[in-house]
């Protein structure tokens, strides 16, 4: 073994001069003791081996004169920095930089303690710079992710899908299978983006985000849980779109929220949200509107306003089936909202029994799941049948 250097141009001279015999015996300290290092193709194993060269080399000209490069340390991962961070994580990337310092610290020993303390310097330089790369990258996919949610939400919104969806929200990580809903109400003064995706995940619920000025939409998806049992599936499966809008009620800021009605998929998601939307531009006008509300119990507001989709849901889901069932149940149906829903009333005018009338109700109740004894369930059937018998006329009127 050569003598150990005694000034600092005779430990630069050695230096230069073992550089290769460090690079070697790294690479195979890499080899020996990193099993993903082993794993990992050649060309990829070649770019972090460049780096670890790069680093030694790197040493060598910071400690020539630290003083006129001080940030040198940082441009060790200027080798190859996207194959770094397309092959190894931040914590394998230390790992590395402990190797590589290992293989100096044992090959120097003997050099000085200068060295070593400058061996000690740089190894934080190099870990702080490694830090700084993946920050700088985390942050720039951070904005690139947070621009492209908007982009997929936007679409959502509009119902302008492309060909590009499926892959833009396939980017984005999306958990969600099966049924979507979306969920509309007021951006907070302080929107914690990172508190919002914890509370869906502890729901099994993907989301979503998109904010657009002073409204918050979300878009619900329930999420397949990665490790699980078979009772906690069990439990998120449980859990309605409703009940998760219940559970991030508190996240959003004051105001009316309101859930859209529950689609197959997130293709479309776009129904759910035009009608989550229009109820929420009308729900004002329910003075005693829960939060949050379904978009669906708003359907009389959302027809006055004149939405199409809310007309269309009152004549295809409340009209067409009754009128279908039995006109006897839709002219029973109309006496008693026309006379305020009194049995006795009804029953004069239609010169039956008050429990002839009940009876009948109890089976428009079973026919459509509206119950017309409730007020505002009153409401939403008076509503569908005004606009189906507008819509019959208009039809008949066009037939002539």
């Amino acid at each position: 073994m050569a003598p150990a250097p005694k000034t600092k141009e005779q430990t630069l001279n050695w230096l230069r001069t073992i550089s290769g015999e460090l690079s070697t015996q790294t690479l195979k300290r890499l080899e020996d003791t990193l099993s993903w290092y082993g794993d990992m193709p050649p060309g990829r194993r070649s770019a972090v081996g460049l780096v670890a060269q790069a680093g030694i080399t790197s040493f060598i000209s910071w400690f020539d004169d630290p003083r006129s490069t001080p940030w040198i340390a940082a441009d060790v991962f200027g080798a190859a920095p996207r194959e770094l961070l397309r092959s190894v994580s931040l914590q394998q990337t230390l790992q590395l930089i402990r190797v590589t310092v290992e293989v100096v610290e044992e090959r120097v020993k003997d050099g000085g303690e200068a060295l070593r303390e400058a061996i000690l310097l740089y190894s934080r330089e190099i870990a702080f710079g490694a830090a700084d790369v993946y920050a700088r990258a985390a942050e720039a996919r951070g904005l690139w992710d947070a621009r492209l949610e908007a982009l997929v939400v936007d679409s959502i919104l509009s119902g302008e899908y492309d060909d590009e969806l499926p892959s833009r929200i396939a980017a984005l990580g999306w958990h969600g299978h099966g049924e979507v809903c979306v969920l509309v109400g007021t951006t907070p003064q302080m929107l914690d983006v990172d508190q919002l995706r914890r509370a869906a995940r502890h729901m099994a619920a993907d989301v979503l985000i998109g904010v657009q000025g002073n409204r918050l939409v979300l878009v619900i998806g329930r999420a397949r849980p990665a490790q699980a049992d078979s009772e906690d599936v069990g439990t998120a499966a449980a859990l309605t779109f409703m009940e998760i809008a219940m559970q991030l009620e508190p996240i959003f800021g004051p105001g009316h929220l309101v859930l859209g009605h529950e689609v197959p998929n997130l293709v479309d998601a776009s129904k759910s949200a035009k009608a989550a939307l229009a109820g929420f531009a009308v729900a004002r006008s329910w003075r005693n509107a829960p939060r949050p509300v379904q978009a669906d119990d708003l359907l009389p507001e959302r027809a006055l306003a004149g939405d199409p989709l809310a007309r269309a849901t009152l004549i295809h889901r409340i009209y067409r089936p009754l009128q279908a069932h039995s006109t006897e149940l839709l002219t029973t149906l109309w006496c008693y909202l026309d006379n305020g829903r009194s049995l006795e009333a009804t029953a004069r005018e239609l010169f039956v029994h008050p429990n002839t009338v009940r009876y009948r109700l109890k089976r428009v109740s079973e026919v459509i799941g509206y119950d017309a004894t409730g007020a505002r369930e009153a409401l939403i059937l008076q509503s569908a049948l005004i606009i189906g018998s507008i819509s019959d006329h208009d039809g008949s009127t066009r037939r002539r």
